[in-house]
């Protein structure tokens, strides 16, 4: 009995240790002047990187908004599927906004917390025109090209085998090699989530010549991800991404919102942007992180259009991520 107190005492003390390395987030971020964010650098639309080393896309403005919500600068961290975990665990990256699903492992075994979904996906699939096949179920004994270590190749196997087909998976380590591949004809399809589907035909070499299958395979709840153990960190990131809904559900943009927050009576828009209460004083931010957030890159809907809508070489309707109140389930929990 002694003993296994002991060893119980000892698993309490482990977990007490582990947990105090990572508070203390955002002081640590503070102190060094920058937010270390982890990105995709090669997924238009969502992240990419240009020759002059500049990121943009629509997880990366994620970023942009968290760290003007801090008052501090933003350095990003190219990530590629496999490593991107390890760069979270270590401490490497502060906050992962990679394209990443949430899922239960991911959320419990990994030591991570995931604070939000910023872009509800499912996987799909893409062909050649000239094959004539309009659905995935005629894919039997397809050779498909596919990114290792996500929770893409799973869903693959899933797929095919609820189905009682055949396959043959072509694996690759980067998102790259994978489309090249496919793009060589060495794969008669490529599978990522649809959202990846639709990126990544912008870099085929007759982007005309491919059509995206009607089918969705999956749910595949992209959002950010934190490290265990600090919950004030984990709450800041979960309400700057909630705040640019809300903001985009009041009409509050970035070429408005410092007029808007001045001028408005609603207590609602006073509470959320911090005229009135104090939550994100609270949270060890100030009452004008929602503000710099908003003003740095727009509501959710700006954020939307401006990278991935449909006037972007993507094209991407909002579908599940419009607004919960035009018919999408996009929803943030009031500020209160």
């Amino acid at each position: 009995m002694n003993r296994i107190w002991m060893s119980t005492g000892a698993l309490l003390l482990g977990l007490a240790i582990t947990t105090s390395a990572w508070a203390g987030t955002l002081d640590d971020i503070k102190k060094r002047g920058h937010l270390q964010c982890g990105i995709n650098t090669s997924l238009a639309g969502f992240g990419s990187t240009d020759a002059q080393g500049n990121s943009s896309g629509f997880d990366v403005d994620f970023c942009r908004a968290l760290a003007a919500a801090i008052g501090v600068e933003v350095k990003f961290t190219p990530l590629t599927a496999k490593d991107r975990f390890p760069a979270l665990q270590s401490g490497e990256v502060d906050v992962l906004f990679r394209n990443t699903t949430y899922t239960m492992s991911r959320d419990t075994k990994l030591g991570f917390d995931f604070v939000g979904v910023n872009y509800y996906d499912g996987q799909g699939f893409i062909v050649r025109k000239k094959s004539k096949v309009t659905t995935a179920k005629k894919l039997n004994g397809a050779t498909v090209c596919v990114q290792t270590g996500t929770t893409t190749e799973l869903n693959l196997a899933d797929y095919f085998r609820a189905n009682k087909m055949k396959y043959k998976q072509v694996l690759f380590e980067k998102v790259d090699d994978a489309r090249g591949a496919y793009d060589t004809g060495r794969c008669d399809s490529y599978t990522t989530d649809a959202s990846g589907l639709a990126a990544e035909r912008t870099k085929l070499k007759v982007p005309g010549d491919h059509i995206i299958l009607p089918e969705i395979i999956s749910k595949e709840p992209l959002g950010p991800a934190v490290r265990h153990g600090d919950n004030q960190w984990a709450d800041i990131v979960r309400w700057v991404l909630n705040l640019t809904i809300i903001a985009e559900e009041k009409g509050i943009t970035q070429a408005n919102v410092e007029k808007m927050v001045a001028e408005s009576q609603d207590p609602d828009t006073q509470r959320t942007f911090g005229k009135i209460e104090s939550h994100w004083v609270d949270l060890g931010l100030d009452a004008e992180s929602p503000v710099r957030a908003i003003k740095s890159v727009g509501n959710y809907g700006e954020i939307f259009e401006r990278n991935v809508g449909k006037k972007t070489p993507l094209g991407l309707d909002r579908g599940l991520n419009q607004l919960w109140s035009k018919g999408g389930i996009l929803y943030a929990p009031p500020v209160r």
